[in-house]
Order: structure tokens, then sequence, then C-alpha cells
């Protein structure tokens, strides 16, 4: 893993992740029809042009994460939306349907044209795409009593084609309905305990439909990118896409954009997204038609401004400024608690201090487009990419001011249907030293979004009854398990954004204290089964302050005083916090191996003591940050880091440890 120098420079980024998704494909030159019948062998083109594989999207998390899992495969994807017409898919080589977050029950759900499914080419259902199918095909599906979100076991039935080696690996889930019956001439590929039809598959007649009700596309299914390959395989389709185009591409594609002498102003962060945009773009201009302009929000961590400063100078990329914003960014968050109200201010002020910087340079606003490190993740978790997809969070690029700015061709994203693999790729393609290239994912917003609220209201009777049946349920579920011993659970009055089954959820969160068992593996067991049954919480954590036999679960509550809302006092405790962890981490050689270390703050208390705060450990696992899984920091480090942070900041009430994975748990906890 080439994450070389990257302690020169804390490893940081987030500037932005997301995109507009409207890509629809190019459709040349062939006769349209309406139905199955006849669709191949109408189409009026070249047979040496490279046939596609069209993925139609259902508003899944995962859609774009698909056809960039197949671009590694070097197979040309092209996404639409999945009520398409079938005369669309007249160069289709094979098709894929993605996973959604509504159900088949539903009579508003995204559909696609039944004739789909008799088309003469390979066909990949995943998740509600597998639901689908069985249904519009004559199979059952139902709402099963206890959901899926996470890793399962696959058990494959029979050897070779698409599962390959895949029985007894593990998957990842995201759903709740399930395939119970199998249309006729479908069997049954492999399961797992919850799932009985995990993968199918109809071969009969000539036809070649796959369904998994687990998501093959992320890196999380271990054996999920062969499975993909396999299909790419069956299809014939290897070799029609390479990434070594991208660049050119896109630089094309700037100079197209940016023709009649408009100009490019580059909001810029630090981080690989904004870095890799700003080489891209100063690869395609001449300097003096690029702006850059770092902000500093008052909400980044502890030195970042002036190391930012520093190596993007020393990269060399040009015409750079630098903005002290600190005043107007905590201004504009006053009296804000809620997680979304947040984002959306955020991202409204960061476009206020552009246009503001625009008006002290004299620079006319139409002359000059707003560029952007936005790659895909964010559009996905901001409800963007499809008609019907859920908004899990809304990204500071993607607030409604900056949409509309998309609508009028104002701004330009070259990296907006990459995810952040891809990203690195490019950069190191450009020729951006290791260390930019290799950061570690820092949100745009920053702490903002780490600095968790509270609006100070009383907590209602029926919720904190409910809260109290939560943790006696989990409770009784972890101790009659037994593997994880005299564990104590408690349910804090805080809630964080989560995302199941393709859909938001706010919820609150299970904290393990006492004598549990400190085995990693155990813990992971034991989170994704709490959260499976559990409808109250999205995220299970460990106390790490409150561990061993002799203590009972901390009785959480909110800190008085409230409400507490984002102050520089409160981001001073964070990014402290923060830096303590980072130190740690650094010192005992674990930042290279962790993909991104966010430290959140929540004002949670014991004592019941005004002030008091706990501190939120979440290091991850992960490739593209569409899934991820917790890392597995050593316990002795984990207590050296919760040591030190509470004899730096005595008023932390607990450190606590996130063991949730992705799904069900975002990254970030709002």
């Amino acid at each position: 893993h080439p994450h070389s120098n990257s302690n020169a420079l804390r490893r940081g980024d987030g500037d932005g992740v997301g995109s507009s998704a409207r890509c629809t494909g190019a459709l040349l030159g062939f006769r349209q029809s309406d139905r199955a019948g006849g669709i191949i062998q109408q189409a009026a083109m070249s047979s040496l042009l490279p046939k596609k594989i069209y993925v139609l999207d259902c508003g899944g998390q995962y859609c774009h994460l698909i056809a960039s899992r197949l671009r590694k495969h070097e197979a040309l994807s092209v996404i639409v939306p999945c009520d398409e017409p079938l005369a669309t898919f007249a160069d289709a080589g094979a098709i894929i349907v993605s996973g959604g977050p509504q159900s088949v029950f539903d009579p508003a759900s995204m559909r696609v044209d039944p004739g789909l499914w008799q088309l003469p080419v390979p066909i990949l259902g995943i998740c509600y795409g597998c639901q689908m199918m069985c249904r519009d095909l004559g199979g059952s599906v139902e709402e099963a009593s206890v959901g899926e979100y996470g890793p399962a076991t696959l058990a494959a039935q029979g050897a070779g084609g698409l599962l390959e080696g895949a029985g007894g690996t593990t998957v990842w889930m995201s759903h709740r309905d399930r395939v119970v019956r199998l249309p006729d001439g479908f069997k049954t590929l492999g399961s797992t305990d919850h799932c009985p039809h995990a993968a199918v598959a109809c071969e009969a007649g000539g036809k070649r439909l796959y369904g998994f009700q687990f998501h093959p596309e992320v890196t999380h299914s271990q054996k999920g990118e062969k499975m993909l390959g396999a299909f790419v395989d069956l299809a014939g389709l290897r070799g029609s896409w390479r990434m070594d185009d991208f660049v050119a591409q896109q630089i094309a594609s700037i100079k197209d954009k940016c023709s009649g002498g408009r100009n490019v102003f580059v909001l810029v962060s630090g981080g690989v997204d904004s870095t890799v945009t700003y080489a891209l773009l100063a690869k395609a201009l001449p300097a003096d038609r690029i702006l850059g302009l770092y902000v500093d929000t008052g909400m980044m961590r502890k030195g970042e401004s002036e190391l930012v400063a520093t190596s993007l100078e020393a990269a060399g990329l040009p015409n750079l400024r630098c903005v002290d914003a600190r005043d107007t960014f905590l201004k504009a968050l006053e009296g804000l608690t809620a997680p979304e109200a947040k984002r959306r201010a955020i991202g409204q002020q960061f476009l206020a201090v552009q246009r503001d910087q625009c008006a002290k340079l004299g620079l006319d606003p139409e002359a000059w487009l707003l560029g952007q490190g936005t790659i895909y993740p964010d559009t996905i978790e901001s409800g963007g990419a499809a008609k019907k997809a859920d908004v899990i969070k809304t990204h500071h690029n993607r607030v409604p001011e900056i949409d509309a700015l998309i609508e009028k061709g104002l701004v330009i994203e070259p990296l907006a249907d990459l995810y952040k693999d891809e990203v690195r790729a490019v950069g190191e393609r450009l020729g951006l030293a290791p260390h930019l290239v290799w950061r570690q994912p820092f949100p745009g917003p920053g702490l903002g979004v780490r600095l968790l609220c509270h609006d100070g209201a009383p907590e209602a009777a029926k919720d904190a009854a409910a809260r109290a049946e939560a943790a006696a349920s989990v409770e009784k579920l972890l101790k009659a398990d037994g593997a994880l011993g005299d564990v104590a659970v408690a349910v804090p009055p805080l809630r964080s954004v989560g995302c199941q089954g393709d859909a938001r959820t706010y919820r609150n969160f299970a904290v393990l204290a006492g004598g549990y068992a400190r085995d990693w593996d155990a813990i992971d067991r034991a989170a994704t089964k709490a959260i499976n049954a559990s409808s109250s919480v999205n995220r299970v954590v460990v106390s790490l302050l409150h561990a061993g036999k002799e203590n009972a679960a901390p009785r959480f509550q909110v800190s008085p005083g409230g409400p507490h809302e984002c102050t520089a006092a409160r981001f001073d405790v964070l990014r402290e916090a923060d830096a303590i962890a980072t130190e740690k981490l650094t010192a005992a050689g674990l930042m290279r191996s962790i993909w991104q270390c966010p430290v959140a703050m929540a004002p949670l208390g014991i004592r019941g003591k005004a002030g008091e705060e706990v501190v939120i450990l979440r290091p991850v696992d992960s490739t593209e940050a569409m899934t991820a899984s917790f890392a597995r920091v050593p316990f002795d480090v984990c207590d050296d880091i919760a040591r030190a942070i509470k004899h730096k900041l005595p008023q932390i009430a607990d450190v606590l440890f996130d063991v949730t994975n992705k799904p069900p748990g975002t990254i970030e906890w709002e």
C-alpha cells in the first residue's frame, strides 16, 4: 500500500465527494424499438464498436461503485436510469440492475421494463435488482423478520461459475426484503444464515440471468471483485475501457468547457480530491486562468492550515490564495444543532466566501467557473444520483445553491464520476508527490461534522423508555450469545447518521462497557448482531474508560447548560483530542495502515457537570468510502490514547471506540 511519506503531510481530504451523475450514455446510429424482440438485431451500428455493460440505477448507494469495479476489469460501463426504454440497450453486451432503497412491495418504487429480463445478454440483479427480477419472473419476495446489514458468510452450492472460490467467504449485506421462492428455471447458487437464496441463476433455454442479494461491488465482499470479473468474462467484454485514457479525455473536456475565455476559481483544501482537480486544471489551462482558494474555516485540525499552504506551494500549483474566514463560519453556525442544517450552512458559507473573493478581486462571475474536487460518494449520500435515492447526508458541495450553479453550467468537476481509489490513480498519472496522493481523507466541512451538537431540549419520557428498553434488549442478546463475556450496555440520549438498506437512518447508538471480551472479531460479530436485531440503534461503540468487570454501564446524559452548539471553545477541545489521537497512532506506526481516523466529540456526561464531553475514535479501513470496516487498533494503543486524552482534557467523561462497519453506520457521525 503506497503510503510513503504520508506522515510528512498528515493525510487529509474530503474535499467533497460528489457528482451530478446524469450519465445516460451515447446512443449512436440504431433504430429505436420499444420491446425486447429484435432490439439487438436492429442495431444499425458497426460491429466493431465496443459493447457496453449498462448499469441500471435504482437509487442505490453503490450504483456508481458497480461501474467503477467494472472499469477495473477494463469493461466499458455506462450508468442509465432503471426505467430507460429497452431500445437504449441495442449496443449492450451485458446489463446489471443495481440495489436501491425502496421495497418491491412499494407501488411507487423504481421499476425496470419487465421485457428487460428477455434480452439475449447476461443480466445480473444486485440486492433490490435481484428481488425485482425474481418477483417479475414469478418468484416470491418477503420482508424478513431480521435484516442483514454488514458481513455475512456465503455458503456456495456447487463449484465454478460466478461464485468460483467464494464459498465460506464474507459478503456484504444491506437489505431486509429477501427472495423466498425462485421463479421457474432458477436455481440457488449460494445462501447465508438469514438469506436462503443469496445467489441465484437461470441458465435454462439460453437465458443468462443472475442475482445476488449481497453487494459484490464493495471491497468488503471478499471475492466480490472476482465475481464481477467473472461476469465481465462471461459477457466477453474485458479490455473495452482503460483508466489511461481518462486524463487525456478530461483535459480535452476542461478545454472545451473553458472555451471562450472562461477561467476557473478552484476551492482547495490540500486533500487529494481538490489537489488532483487543481493539477488537472493546471495541465489544461494557462496559469493566469486558474485561481485557487484555500479557506481556513476555524474547523481545521491542529496546524492544518499552515501545513496545507506549505504543501500546495511546494507542489507548484499556481495562484493560490489563503483566506481566514473563521469568524464568518462560526457566525453562520450559531443556533444550529441538527446535522443537515450544519452541513448546508457550511456549504453555503464556502460559496459566500468565494463570491466575496471574486468581488474583492474584481472578477466577472460569469467568466469564472467554480471548480470543485467533487468525487462520486458525496452525491450518492446527498441523494443526487437517482430520482429516488435517499439523502443520507447533504455534502457541503451539494447544497441547493451549488446545484443551481451546476444547472447553469457554472461548475466544473473533472473527477465527479470517480471514487477515491481512482482519484489517487489519476494523481499518480499526473506526477503528484506520494504524500499528496495518499493523504488520509478529511471532510470539506472539517471538524464541523465531527462536533456533535444538542438543542438542549429535555428528552421525552417515551424516548427515554425506548432507550432503556433497547439497552436491556441488546445486553440480553449479547449475554445470551456469551462471546463477549460480562458485557454491560448503555444507549445514550444522542443520535447519529447511518445508512441501512440504501436508506438514511438517524438513531441512537449502543455503548458496550463492563467486562466485555477484548477481542475485536468477537466485538465485530456482536455489533453486527445487535444492529441487525434492534430497530433503535444504528451504531455500536465500546467504552475505553469504563471497561472491566467492576464497571457497570455508564449512565450517560446530555451535559447541563445546553444548547450545545459549534463554538470556538468546543472546537479547541476536539482539536486537541484529535491531535493526541493522531500523535499516538503515528508513534505506534499505525497511521499508514488506517485509511481514515475521524475523531468526534459529543456533549454527553456521566457526573451531571456542565462542560462534560465524550470523545469518539472512529478509525476505519476502506478503499473508496462507500463501505468500510472499523480498524483493529491494538487495545494497548487504544488505552494509551484514552488515558492521554483524559489527562490533557479532564472534562472528557469517556473515550469511545466505534466498532460499526459501513453499512450500517456512515464513516462520519454526521
